[in-house]
């Protein structure tokens, strides 16, 4: 007798096949991972935003825009700049809280859809169809109150993010996988 084998081949059953068939992970896409690239760029600005927020919490708001506006050297009179040091000069603390608050579920919101859609979940691309599809009508109604191409392209951007992610979907729905 030699070893232990005795012409026994170990073939994996249908049932095994199918689990691995059904397991395997979804194939790269270059557009799934750049919109969960910027999922998670738009998280980490939000954080940054939370944090700063915070940090001016227990500052006196008037003297540090004063001091930025010197250091950046803008000229205060300047209609642009003198209508934003005059939106500083009227936050209160109790909306410095609310505006970090707000930033840091925005920024988890985020990275729960960039991560995943870079892990390649199907959940993700539902979730990230309805969280970003449910902004559009706000989006477009900043639009049309105040216009600016900023406010255009973000929506013009999560439009098509929504466009992708809803042709990716009804793709692999009608193969059936």
């Amino acid at each position: 007798m030699r070893g232990g084998y005795h012409g026994i081949v170990a073939r994996p059953t249908v049932a095994r096949r199918q689990a691995r068939k059904h397991s395997s992970k979804e194939p790269f896409s270059s557009g799934l991972f750049l919109i969960g690239l910027f999922k998670l760029f738009k998280a980490l600005l939000l954080i940054a935003a939370g944090v700063g927020a915070i940090k001016l919490l227990h500052k006196d708001l008037s003297s540090t825009a004063m001091h930025w506006v010197q250091v950046l050297r803008v000229d205060p009179d300047n209609r642009y700049v003198h209508g934003l040091l005059q939106r500083v000069f009227r936050v209160t603390p109790k909306q410095l809280k609310e505006l970090s608050v707000g930033t840091f579920l925005y920024a988890a919101l985020f990275t729960t859809e960039g991560t995943g859609l870079l892990l390649r979940k199907h959940w993700a691309e539902y979730f990230t169809i309805i969280t970003t599809a449910a902004f559009i009508p706000l989006e477009i109604y900043e639009l049309a109150r105040h216009f600016t191409v900023v406010k255009l392209v973000v929506m013009a951007v999560n439009a098509l993010i929504v466009w992708f992610l809803v042709v990716r979907v009804r793709s692999r729905a009608k193969k059936g996988t």
